[in-house]
């Protein structure tokens, strides 16, 4: 499970994992508080976390993203404390902080 904040409500962000067995691609909107929150499948463990990143796809009221820890290139998960519910092992991991820019005109 991936959570974290933007800043914005309506900005796009990606999941995506390169793992050699199992392929990734997962996109999720910011709520109206700018969170997101996405749960990847069983086929992701702990062990392939390090294969996948957040990369910001698009952004609300004229922005883009920007590269600010890994944003455009891909930011790296960082795993919080585990918990167990229901008798199953998980862990939260979170990204960021990843910011957008304003657009210039050219």
């Amino acid at each position: 499970m991936l959570f974290s904040k933007l800043n914005f409500e309506g900005a796009v962000v990606k999941l995506q994992c390169n793992n050699t067995k199992y392929k990734l691609v997962q996109t999720h909107e910011t709520d109206k508080n700018g969170y997101f929150f996405i749960e990847g499948p069983k086929s992701i463990t702990s062990y392939a976390a390090h294969k996948c990143n957040v990369v910001l796809v698009s952004a609300p009221n004229g922005l883009k993203p920007s590269n600010l820890h890994g944003g455009l290139t891909g930011a790296g998960l960082r795993p919080g404390k585990p918990y167990v519910s229901k008798g199953l092992p998980f862990i939260v991991y979170t990204v960021g902080p990843l910011a957008f820019e304003p657009k210039c005109p050219r």
